[in-house]
């Protein structure tokens, strides 16, 4: 069954209810900066400025904000999330910053989530306007979603791995409305994204480019692991997470043996303490940065996963992810209001190396992503979790 990491200790429940304990405190003394704003993608200097919402990271905000709700009930995080989802319906009917792949990031845990919660109308209608909006991405000339740039740019035809947790949006909108053409876009993409992420060695491409004219594959690349071949890890964590939900939505048994091996990979190039490096190129000893949102996120998969797998093996990733997490929390979790305004510190955002093209920001701070997904795989293991996603 692969790696185990024998002798790891696993958070315990009385850890559990502590880290969610006070992502429930931190979210409510920061709330009155950021009910009528959002967190910024990134933390500076490990405190969150306030911003309009236009970046395409804003959803998770709002899902913390959810999650907290769910942990403790308190009337003001309710309130303070219907605002923010009439933010995020006013977004899509206005059209602010949605030319892009990522309405599932936005959407599932501020709209879907809000629905599935306290059956918000206009959550429904917001995330279904979202998921209207995706489906303007698909190409069928290649059976994908483009990630971002214009439609007619060769340049821009491709997919990226992260775009396998937007798709739930669309599942779930097929399931609101009885049109299966949103599904039956995800199932095509999902197929593609597959078939082209994921390397002979199971590590993953964080892009992959098709042909315009024939959408034949063309060839893989990255823009924010560290070059072409390695393997960015919050890419290879995506696609842990990212199969688990294929295979939740779809049914496909081959599905399960490629997340055992994309996580099997993983598994296998994160350093002592569990938590990786922002490219798994790297390891103990090497001068580099920390990715904790990764880990969150490769334990959200698996415990996700563990749903559909005979018990001994799915115990197995269960317990894995209980001993990340416990390094995420004693290791890497903010404890204190003055440290930090976050919940997560030592996540990358966009690391700028020699052989990328990102920008260099949000290197060694809390990021939105990592908060939220730290949240998720904390509920995740105190409850049988009603997913957003």
């Amino acid at each position: 069954m692969g790696v185990t990491f024998e002798g790891y200790p696993e958070i315990s429940g009385e850890e559990i209810n502590q880290a969610l304990d006070f992502c429930n405190r931190q979210i409510l003394h920061v709330l009155p900066d950021f009910t009528d704003k959002f967190q910024q993608a990134y933390s500076e200097n490990g405190f969150y400025p306030p911003i309009a919402n236009t970046d395409w990271t804003t959803g998770f905000w709002t899902g913390e904000i959810w999650l907290a709700y769910e942990y403790s009930g308190d009337g003001q995080l309710r309130k303070a999330g219907e605002i923010q989802v009439h933010d995020f319906l006013e977004r899509i009917d206005k059209k602010i910053s949605v030319d892009h792949h990522d309405m599932g990031f936005l959407y599932s845990p501020s709209c879907v989530a809000a629905y599935k919660l306290i059956g918000s109308k206009e959550g429904r209608e917001a995330a279904i306007k979202a998921a209207d909006q995706l489906i303007t991405r698909y190409h069928p000339v290649g059976e994908f979603i483009q990630a971002w740039g214009p439609m007619n740019a060769p340049e821009n035809y491709r997919l990226i791995i992260d775009c396998l947790l937007n798709l739930p949006l669309l599942y779930w909108a097929s399931g609101e409305t009885g049109d299966n053409k949103y599904r039956d876009i995800a199932e095509k993409h999902i197929h593609t994204a597959v078939a082209n992420v994921i390397r002979e060695d199971y590590s993953t491409w964080h892009t992959f480019f098709f042909d315009m004219k024939t959408g034949a594959p063309d060839h893989g690349a990255t823009c924010q692991g560290y070059r072409d071949g390695s393997a960015w890890a919050r890419g290879q964590a995506w696609g842990v997470y990212g199969l688990a939900l294929a295979y939740k939505y779809t049914g496909r048994k081959e599905y399960i043996d490629l997340f055992r091996n994309v996580t099997e990979y993983f598994l296998t190039h994160l350093p002592k303490d569990l938590i990786p490096f922002w490219d798994l190129e790297f390891t103990d000893g090497d001068d580099q940065p920390r990715d904790s949102s990764s880990a969150s996120i490769a334990a959200c998969g698996m415990l996700e996963m563990s749903k559909y797998l005979e018990p001994e093996e799915a115990e197995h990733y269960r317990k894995i992810a209980a001993k990340i997490m416990k390094s995420v929390f004693d290791n890497y979790a903010v404890k204190d209001f003055e440290t930090s305004n976050g919940l997560v510190l030592h996540s990358t955002y966009s690391n700028h190396s020699p052989y990328n093209t990102c920008n260099h920001c949000g290197v060694d701070e809390c990021n939105a992503w990592g908060d939220y997904f730290y949240m998720e795989a904390l509920t995740r293991m105190s409850k049988d979790w009603v997913l957003y996603w």
